[in-house]
């Protein structure tokens, strides 16, 4: 099995912060801006020393429905990328980033509702909707078969949303396009790879793949690239057009994993051209080092396990908010008065 350099560092580096018990500085590690988090942030201020277990024991109970876990990540993934890691994709509100067409169809804000409300009668004031939305997010992925990697804490909560700071790519992006995404946010091709295995588990609609199966670039035809049985299967899902009334259907991004369970699947569909998204397809494109790293993760759980545990973690720190340029909302849908 092939693995870069980089990606053994960065796995090596991942492994020894899950088991380190002292508190690290989050340098090295994650983005430049959010040097000022650290390990157990709330222990060492004293305002929140059992938080992690206050939310783990909240998320294990929520658990249940199997597709929570990839919209929490969707959920954390459409705040962090956007305006960086403050919890404004949280705020209700009219124009408001969860107002946003290229919002529709998030979810499980209720999860952090009821995590925020246990945690505020314990710590009150104390702990930020930013962090309990790591927080939620990571333990969901644990409970999903996932790893367990070490949240960097105190960020601030934001205090405004816009519905035009709404960037998010469009599912069809070509691979140059989304390179681009990601490393003006922040991040680079290796976190993009290992990021979009986030599509190991969860659902999309239809409507976000109809030019792949009906009209690839205009052409009026198929993606020439998706594998025979796979496209066939995918246009009986998401006909051309749908009757009148009848709703956007949703498929599974992952058609083997319909548990939406912690996998390493999705990589070997990239292989096989059987993608649903066309933004997933491109990894085969991307030139040597993109193909070699979804070729190590479809063959090595291990390795993706670790590498996604690291960009997870680098994604959560981008363009935080510490002291005093946020504050820790009592109510993550809305600023304190």
């Amino acid at each position: 099995m092939k693995m870069s350099k980089e990606g053994s560092v960065f796995l090596s580096f991942v492994v020894i912060l899950a088991v380190c018990s002292v508190d690290v500085v989050a340098t090295g590690l994650l983005p430049p801006e959010s040097a000022p988090l650290i390990r157990h942030y709330y222990k060492i201020h004293n305002t929140c020393a059992n938080v992690e277990p206050f939310v783990r024991q909240q998320v294990k109970a929520l658990i249940g429905d199997k597709t929570i876990t990839p919209k929490l990540i969707k959920l954390l993934y459409a705040d962090c990328m956007v305006n960086g890691c403050d919890a404004s994709i949280l705020l209700d509100g009219e124009n408001t980033e969860k107002t946003s067409p290229k919002n529709r169809g998030l979810g499980a804000f209720v999860v952090i509702d009821i995590v925020k409300k246990v945690i505020e009668a314990r710590c009150p004031r104390a702990v930020s909707c930013a962090d309990i939305l790591n927080l939620v997010v990571r333990d969901a992925i644990y409970f999903s078969g996932g790893p367990s990697y070490p949240v960097f804490l105190g960020r601030r909560d934001g205090m405004k949303s816009d519905a035009a700071w709404v960037d998010l790519p469009s599912p069809s992006i070509s691979w140059d396009s989304a390179l681009a995404y990601f490393t003006s946010k922040g991040l680079n091709m290796q976190d993009m790879v290992t990021l979009l295995g986030g599509h190991m588990m969860g659902r999309t609609r239809c409507s976000n793949i109809l030019d792949r199966l009906y009209n690839f670039n205009n052409t009026g035809k198929p993606d020439p690239t998706m594998e025979p049985t796979t496209l066939s299967y995918l246009q009986k899902q998401c006909p051309k057009k749908v009757k009148l009334g009848q709703p956007n259907p949703l498929i599974n991004l992952n058609p083997d994993n319909p548990t939406h369970k912690f996998t390493n699947s999705y990589y070997s569909r990239v292989l096989g051209n059987k993608s649903v998204l066309g933004v997933d397809q491109q990894l085969l494109y991307g030139g040597t080092d993109s193909y070699d790293l979804t070729d190590e993760y479809a063959h090595g759980l291990e390795d993706f396990r670790g590498e996604f545990a690291y960009s997870m973690t680098r994604m959560g720190g981008l363009k935080v908010l510490t002291g005093t340029k946020g504050e820790i909302r009592r109510n993550c849908r809305v600023v304190n008065k």
